[in-house]
Formats: structure tokens, sequence, C-alpha cells
């Protein structure tokens, strides 16, 4: 019998972008497991910063949920016209045609008298006393969204001959978009304290983690290792708890919306409204996750930089 010999060729050495992504993947896999192995200490630091995502996040969402209970911006803008009773539906509806290719106007909608008197009877409750009226005393009503001033276009809408009363709320809407729009700019100023708040909060906690390995650097330090190589594990750590802590803010919201729904939404039904809250769509809350990690990487980041920046090896 004759032997056969086989030549078994040794695996070649890792190239070097396979080398990085072994250690990036270890850095991965064994940050979360320090992260599972502390769960209390995890939990104090992750609700503390979901607390200070949650705040201006829900801020946010409260003014999102009044701006649209309010009505948009265009119908912020809207400015009724009422005609003169002699006016007949075949003016009404020229009239509305001749505003609707105007320039300036976004949009007309013509209201009838039988309309009118619809829409009071079921806001007023007054039905037996309108059911007492002889005949029905509403005009024709034009609604005018302009598509910019609209205490200009209200002044022209009164010269018309056809126009017996212009109504239009510029003032309490104007304040209202004014508060509205500080409302916006202060959910961001809390949204930058909080994040900066949570930054701090997620810095400390791995400074305290480098303080218990710092030995372990020491030595990393000594045989070589590169500051990247020391600061991945560290780095990986604020990141999952930027992302727990993300989670856990949307989860806060979510309870206080289920908490709240159904309370407002019989309010708004003893006011004749189907007005419900609206929470953050599934793009929001990505963006949210993504912003919560990035945080928390910063904050990892900064303080391990900083931790490598006063070590010497000669120190430890």
């Amino acid at each position: 019998m004759s032997e056969t010999t086989v030549n078994v060729r040794a695996p070649g050495p890792r190239s070097g972008f396979g080398i990085w992504l072994d250690q990036h993947l270890y850095s991965f896999v064994s940050s979360l497991g320090r992260v599972v192995r502390r769960p209390w200490a995890t939990l104090l630091t992750v609700g503390v910063m979901a607390v200070a995502f949650a705040l201006p996040l829900g801020l946010w969402l409260a003014l999102g949920n009044v701006r649209h209970f309010a009505g948009s911006v265009q119908q912020s803008r809207q400015i009724d016209l009422f005609l003169k009773q002699d006016v007949d539906a075949a003016r009404a509806q020229a009239l509305a045609a001749q505003l609707r290719g105007r320039g300036d106007v976004a949009g007309v909608e013509l209201r009838t008298p039988q309309q009118g008197l619809a829409e009071f009877r079921e806001l007023s409750g007054l039905g037996e006393a309108i059911d007492a009226l002889d005949g029905n005393p509403l005009p024709f009503r034009l609604s005018v969204t302009p598509k910019q001033d609209g205490t200009t276009r209200a002044q022209a809408l009164q010269n018309l001959p056809e126009a017996d009363l212009v109504r239009h709320d510029a003032v309490w809407r104007q304040r209202l978009d004014g508060w509205l729009s500080f409302g916006e700019r202060l959910a961001w100023v809390l949204a930058a304290l909080f994040g900066l708040g949570a930054l701090l909060v997620v810095g400390n906690t791995v400074r305290l983690d480098i303080q218990s390995r710092r030995e372990e650097i020491g030595v990393l330090q000594l045989l070589g290792a590169s500051d990247g190589f020391i600061r991945r594990p560290f780095i990986y750590l604020g990141a999952w708890y930027g992302l727990a802590a993300g989670a856990l803010a949307l989860g806060l919201l979510l309870a206080a919306d289920v908490a709240l729904r159904e309370p407002l939404a019989t309010l708004a039904r003893s006011y004749g409204s189907r007005f419900a809250l609206g929470g953050l769509d599934p793009a929001h809350a990505a963006i949210v996750l993504a912003a919560a990690t990035a945080i928390g990487w910063l904050g990892a980041w900064l303080v391990t930089g900083h931790f490598l920046r006063q070590t010497r090896p000669t120190e430890i």
C-alpha cells in the first residue's frame, strides 16, 4: 500500500481590516456584558438619562399637539367674509371663484346660509329657538385663507361691495403662534441642558468604570496598546447606556400617552371635538434612539480621552 501525503496549508495572517473588525466586535460584546453584569448600577444610570431625555421630548410633543389642536398655520390665517343679505347664490359663487383666482389667496370655502344655520344649531344647542325663527337670517359666508399677511387681505376684503362683515381674529392667533414659537425654543433649550446633563451622567459612570480598571489599563499601556484599543470598550459602554436610556425615554412617553389619551379624548368629546394625542412616529423614534446613543458615545469618548492624556505608563 502506498502512503498518501496530505499537505495542510496553515492559515495565513489576518488582514488589517479583519483584525480591526474582530477588535470592535469583541469590545461591542464585552461592553454589553459589563452592562448586564451590573443591573442596579446600569438601571440608575439609564434611568437618570432617560428622564433627562423624556422631559424635553414630552414638552416638544405637547407643543405639537397644542399646535394641532389650535389648527394649522393656514387655518390660523383664515378670514371669514360675511356677504350682504341681498347677495344670491350665483353672485356668491362667482365672488368665490374670483377670489380663488387671486395670487395672494391660498383657498376659499363657500358656506351657504343653510350650512351656517345647521352649524350654529349644532354648536349652540338652541334647536327649538332656531326652529321658531321666520326664515334663515344668516348670509353666505366665504372662508378665505391668504398666503401671507392676513391683516392686509382682511382690509382688502372689507372694501368689496358685497362684503357686510369681515372677521379676522388676528390678535389672539398671533399671540398663540408667538407662545408656540416660544415653547418650541424653550423645548430646544431644555433639550440642550438635559442633553448636557445626560452627557455628564454617562461620563461620570464611565469614569468610575475606568478607575476600577486602572491597573488593567496600565498593563495594556506598558504592553504597547494604542489609545484607540484601550478607549474602544468604554466608548461602546457609553453607547449602550445612551441606547438603553433612549429606549426607556420612549417607553416613558408611551406610558404617559396611554395614561392621558382616554381622559383627554373624553374632555375633547364634551366640546364636540375628535382631538386625540399624537405620539412619535417611527422615524422620529429612530432619531431619538440615534441621538441618545450618540450622546452616550460622546460622553464616554471625552472621559476616556481625558484619562489617557493624563496617564502615562511610568505613572502606573
